[in-house]
């Protein structure tokens, strides 16, 4: 047997006919001139003419660690499918990689970016679920900041993130660093800390600042002590896209992140480039963080 795609199993059977996964329910048998499709269930059967004589011994594939198994049956004889022996295949399922992007945003720049980075995530295969951390800002403060209301992203606990393989975090720039919103979070994982819940697992962070400069890099540096102490490893957007230093027009992103300027009173918008380079930021991050959760 041999496990060719995540979705395809091929298995040799008197070296005349083919045993075929497909992968959403269905098992093929197809002999040298004939094709006939099974049930959901895994049965198949085969017309008398193209049987193999002899049912083969039992064949099962081999499975990775941490990977679920799901057992399917095929008569291979030319008698009636419900008396015939049967041959059984052990199938893998794809474990697909789960990132989430964990943002605090308060214009909607960052949720915006947000956007743009799943699909480039969503792009390799690998699921993406986008959440919140829980505003500090009373609603008083808030409005007289002519903040916009939240986006419906749910809001994540400390407890809920050691499911994914990766994390991307959205930072909107306070002086130079992260927001106090997104640092309260990070200080509420002191229980995954001590226990090394999210050693070994994917980071990288992107930004929105006010202006040119005000930390498309710092917020990265400042970042990457949080991820040392956890022991995660930061997965940076380098130069991947070449875009990211095009004089063309201005455009937020560094080596450290993708990124856009929000202006100082927060009316510029993610422009397409921006939205371009977080899409490559969001590939990028998925096809590391993929190799990292093997």
């Amino acid at each position: 047997v041999q496990y060719r795609t995540k979705t395809t199993i091929q298995t040799n059977i008197n070296k005349e006919n083919l045993l075929v996964w497909q992968g959403q329910g269905d098992l093929i048998y197809r002999s040298k001139t004939n094709l006939i499709m099974g049930g959901g269930s895994g049965q198949c059967g085969a017309t008398p003419q193209q049987a193999p004589a002899v049912a083969p011994a039992n064949v099962k594939t081999t499975a990775s660690a941490g990977a679920a198994k799901k057992a399917v049956t095929a008569p291979t004889s030319s008698k009636s499918p419900a008396a015939a022996p049967k041959v059984e295949v052990e199938v893998e399922e794809e474990k697909h990689t789960q990132i989430a992007i964990i943002l605090y945003t308060l214009y909607g720049h960052i949720a915006t970016l947000a956007k743009s980075i799943k699909q480039g995530v969503e792009s390799t295969g690998a699921k993406c679920t986008i959440f919140q951390v829980p505003e500090t800002l009373p609603p008083e403060v808030l409005e007289q900041m002519n903040a916009p209301p939240k986006p419906d992203y749910p809001i994540i606990t400390a407890d809920e993130i050691p499911i994914y393989d990766g994390f991307l975090f959205g930072l909107s720039g306070r002086y130079g660093i992260m927001p106090a919103q997104m640092k309260s979070f990070m200080d509420s994982t002191g229980k995954l800390w001590y226990s090394g819940g999210l050693v070994a697992k994917a980071a990288g962070c992107f930004f929105s600042t006010g202006s040119q400069g005000g930390g498309q890099e710092t917020m990265g540096l400042t970042a990457v002590t949080f991820f040392s102490y956890q022991g995660m490893v930061f997965v940076p957007m380098g130069y991947i896209d070449e875009r990211s230093y095009s004089f063309d027009e201005p455009h937020g992103a560094s080596p450290y992140g993708c990124g856009t300027f929000a202006g100082i009173d927060g009316s510029r918008k993610p422009s397409e480039l921006e939205k371009g380079l977080a899409v490559s930021h969001g590939k990028h991050f998925g096809t590391i963080t993929a190799k990292l959760a093997r």
